[in-house]
């Protein structure tokens, strides 16, 4: 009996010496000229394969570009909605050390909350999209509005998010009230990694990119921002809904305000 684990023990010791001694997968990385480079194994690592895809925002190729536009372009002019629908609102806690796209660090010696609406419409059986879902949240340095359209029977294409922000010095309304420009597009597909297109300004360190090429894609982003903006009432609808939260509401005269739930 004690020379069977003997035995048994010097099969798993050879077994962990021999996995040890391979070769561990690595992960590949997307470059933004779509080739792939593999990152040096990790010593001794087991960690299972991991494929990290780095997106070209900045700069999409050519099929990139046509990807976008033709997506956009199945998006309804003139959107008819279900009965189904959803409004709601929120007031959530941030964390100012994780980094959210689209949106500046938050100095750490502000309170770094954010108060949301939230609204989603249904689609018809009939149609390519299931449902539009749309957000607005604002904290103490940015306002974001997003648009997310789900398509229904996904075969390539499974969502389309379309972004745009504005600094908070300005109201909500003021915001809503203008034509914002969009500033980053996104399509998730189905078994691929995603495509997107964002606005890359000048950074220390950094210069400007050239992206008046695209412009015809961001054009085509904020024509649709601004008709769902219609289409959905949210010049109306969110306004109020910031309202029962405290946004944009003066504060009484002895200096309580309330919340609502």
């Amino acid at each position: 009996m004690s020379s069977r684990k003997i035995l048994i023990g010097l099969t798993i010791g050879l077994c962990a010496a021999v996995c040890a001694r391979q070769t561990p997968l690595t992960a590949q990385s997307q470059a933004p000229d779509s080739q792939q480079a593999a990152a040096p194994p990790a010593a001794g690592s087991q960690q299972p394969p991991v494929k990290v895809n780095v997106l070209n925002v900045c700069t999409p190729s050519g099929e990139e570009q046509k990807e976008l536009s033709a997506a956009l372009a199945e998006v309804p002019n003139k959107p008819v909605f279900g009965k189904d629908f959803e409004v709601a609102r929120g007031h959530s806690t941030l964390d100012p050390n994780m980094p959210v796209p689209g949106m500046q660090s938050l100095p750490p010696s502000d309170a770094a909350v954010a108060d949301w609406v939230r609204m989603r419409r249904e689609f018809p059986n009939a149609a390519l999209f299931s449902n539009v879902q749309y957000s607005f949240s604002v904290d103490a340095a940015n306002m974001i509005e997003t648009l997310v359209l789900r398509v229904r029977d996904p075969k390539d294409v499974m969502q389309i998010s379309i972004e745009d922000n504005a600094s908070a010095v300005t109201s909500a309304s003021a915001m809503l009230g203008s034509e914002t420009p969009v500033s980053r597009i996104r399509l998730e597909r189905f078994g691929k990694s995603s495509v997107a297109l964002a606005r890359c300004l000048a950074e220390e360190g950094r210069p400007a990119v050239d992206q008046s090429k695209y412009e015809p894609i961001f054009h085509a982003a904020s024509g649709i921002m601004n008709r769902y903006r219609s289409a959905l009432g949210v010049q109306r609808i969110v306004p109020q809904e910031l309202a029962r939260l405290g946004v944009g509401v003066p504060a009484k005269a002895n200096g309580k305000s309330k919340k609502s739930p």
